[in-house]
């Protein structure tokens, strides 16, 4: 397997995910490229330091989509995983996504999610518990990090537009039965430290979505979109949710509002520093 790993300044947590992936792994069982991309501190340093393990493609323009591209271009086999900076997956789920990658009608992959809550605060502890029920949330390929393509899956990919909302447009691209979600592969997701990086992070994607509508893209996977009935669903079953719910509403408005104030203005990357500590 190739892996593609984007990197904008991920000095202090891309040491992490590349020890995780070279753990086990025999030498030459994986191809990793990391691209550090606009980069201002020792991201390119970093990946440097684990030799002919992993090759260095540096450059100058901050864009992850551009860093795909370059990535893809040095990319040497199929499958291909695309693996964000900030996240933590070891050889074994690289093996397991890899296998699931060669069953029949499967064009891509992604590892179950674990988390890290230690440490955040009650606001945000309470928007990821409705948030990861979501149907959506648990059968998409979005919001771990983590992609994987066969040959076929990577030409569907290649043909997308460079949106803020990658991964969700990687899930979309592809009907239920061709992706697999693997649960004896897992990622560990570090989500946002404070309140604040959360509303970023969500406004984010609220701009994400919202460019997704706009470029009107064929999307076999459906729509992500939360409903209402399925937040209302939610509390039916269990109503100790519902003060849950409660914030979980409250930060979509925030975010949307914020980005509706945002349009028509340059794009800024709203991106989370603290998960990043």
């Amino acid at each position: 397997m190739s892996i593609v790993i984007p990197a904008h300044n991920e000095e202090r947590v891309l040491g992490r995910l590349l020890d995780g992936l070279l753990s086990t792994a025999e030498p030459d069982e994986f191809d990793i490229i990391v691209v550090p991309n606009g980069c201002t501190d020792g991201t390119a340093r970093v990946a440097a330091s684990f030799g002919s393990a992993v090759r260095v493609v540096e450059s100058p323009e901050a864009s992850k989509a551009a860093a795909l591209r370059l990535g893809d271009k040095a990319a040497r086999r199929f499958p291909r995983l695309y693996v964000d900076a900030d996240v933590e997956l070891r050889t074994e789920d690289v093996r397991a996504l890899t296998a699931a990658l060669d069953r029949p009608g499967v064009a891509a992959a992604a590892p179950s999610r674990r988390l890290e809550m230690a440490g955040r605060p009650w606001a945000v502890r309470s928007y990821y518990r409705v948030w990861t029920r979501l149907p959506e949330v648990r059968r998409g390929l979005f919001g771990r990090g983590v992609v994987g393509v066969t040959r076929d899956g990577h030409a569907r990919l290649a043909a997308l537009p460079g949106v803020i909302a990658d991964d969700l447009a990687s899930s979309l691209a592809f009907r239920a039965e061709e992706r697999a979600i693997v649960d004896t592969a897992r990622v560990v997701v570090h989500p946002p430290r404070t309140f604040g990086d959360l509303l970023r992070r969500r406004e984010r994607a609220a701009a994400g979505v919202e460019q997704l509508e706009q470029a009107e893209l064929d999307q076999p996977g459906g729509s992500a979109r939360t409903s209402p009935s399925d937040l209302a669903g939610m509390v039916r079953r269990d109503p100790r949710l519902a003060p849950h719910v409660a914030v979980f509403m409250a930060v979509a408005l925030i975010a949307r509002s914020r980005q509706a104030r945002r349009r028509g203005a340059p794009t800024a990357w709203q991106r989370d520093e603290s998960s990043r500590t």
